[in-house]
């Protein structure tokens, strides 16, 4: 483990520690109010859930996932791809509506939500995918496209529930991987042409087929400028209050459990608006300092990634980096009516059950591919030495 550990990339564990912790404690302060209040749930409820939920992600990070060789991915990838398919059809019938998507499996007193594991198995595949493609040396471009298609149908039914931010974030994700890898780069031209047919002949089929691509309710969303001008409005009063919250908090904050737009005024203040939360009680130089911290992890992956000994490696940490990117970009600017509000929440600060796991597994698979890319290195120096 000694090896393993001193091989791993320090910045990346020390900030995933401190967001974790300081996201446990946001997490009690955000909800103490709405777990007695409208969940009738005692005041440590969300605060305990989100404690099992990182510490049963920190051990299976550090005791299985940074020990599995990423090599080892391509012989259960196929089982991952058509499972989490699988569980996606089969939310339809039995997954559990929550503010009106069907997202969510009740196993037990805990709730699975498939689409936030679609994200890391996506990677995880595109990533097993393209670098066997690289191996056998393929000139067909069709080849390439197809781990796209697989992607597209994910997207497609994880935007059914509806979910459209989480089908907007695989998307992104995919597009921008896809555009990354070097065969894909060097018949960019070939790839445009086909991509504009494929999204001609989807439109086409969307207007012949009759179906209603966003219903009312969503449309509404992309009314998301001046919302406090629609205070007594869905589409205005969560985010004006997200407004009044950040106001609140000035340079230095009210102090921690001070708050006042807990009180019910924020309807998800400790899941997808825990950010002005966090700003009405710490401030807005807590608030910078967070974000300049996610920059600094954000640039770790990266770096990790450009760092990559192979294909699978590089695109391991270049799709988490990614989904981490989208998943601070969209929410922040929707906090901040830069966007419509998609409902999508801020890595290890917003309370969530497979959100909270899938980020920290995702981490330690980052960690994996910075000890991997190390040893590979190691090795090729000491082969030249030898040699």
């Amino acid at each position: 483990m000694k090896k393993l550990f001193a091989k791993m990339d320090k910045w990346l564990i020390v900030l995933m520690l401190i967001y974790s912790i300081f996201g446990l404690i946001m997490i009690f302060s955000a909800s103490s109010v709405s777990t007695v209040l409208r969940y009738n749930v005692p005041q440590y409820h969300f605060f305990i859930r989100q404690a099992i939920f990182l510490v049963a992600s920190f051990l299976i990070g550090i005791l299985i996932i940074i020990r599995i060789p990423t090599s080892k991915y391509k012989y259960f990838n196929p089982f991952l791809i058509i499972g989490i398919i699988v569980a996606l059809v089969g939310l339809f019938l039995y997954g559990r509506i929550t503010n009106n998507a069907r997202s969510w499996y009740d196993i037990g007193p805990f709730a699975l939500q498939p689409s936030e594991f679609a994200k890391s198995i996506l990677i995880i595949f595109l990533a097993t995918s393209y670098s066997r493609l690289e191996k056998m040396k393929t000139k067909n471009i069709y080849l390439f496209l197809f781990p796209v298609i697989i992607s597209f149908i994910i997207a497609i039914l994880i935007g059914l529930q509806p979910d459209l931010g989480t089908a907007l974030i695989i998307l992104g994700m995919t597009f921008f991987i896809f555009i990354s890898i070097p065969y894909v780069k060097q018949n960019i031209i070939k790839v445009l042409k086909i991509g504009v047919i494929g999204i001609i002949v989807a439109l086409l089929a969307l207007l012949y087929s009759g179906t209603e691509i966003l219903n009312s309710r969503q449309l509404k969303r992309f009314e998301f400028q001046n919302p406090c001008s629609r205070y007594t409005e869905d589409t205005g009063y969560q985010v004006c209050n997200g407004f009044i919250a950040i106001h609140n908090g000035g340079l230095f904050g009210v102090g921690l459990g001070n708050s006042s737009q807990k009180y019910l005024y924020l309807p998800e203040s400790h899941t997808d608006f825990i950010f002005p939360i966090i700003v009405e009680e710490w401030g807005v130089v807590v608030g910078i300092l967070l974000v300049i911290g996610y920059m600094i992890m954000l640039y770790r992956i990266l770096k990790i990634a450009r760092e990559g000994e192979n294909l699978r490696l590089s695109i391991l940490a270049y799709g988490v980096f990614l989904y981490l990117l989208l998943h601070i970009l969209i929410n922040m600017m929707g906090i901040l009516a830069l966007i419509p509000l998609t409902g999508v929440p801020l890595p290890l600060l917003s309370y969530g059950g497979s959100f909270t796991v899938n980020v920290i597994l995702m981490l330690f698979m980052v960690e994996r591919v910075s000890i991997e890319n190390k040893t590979i290195k190691a090795k090729k120096e000491m082969a030249s030495i030898t040699g």
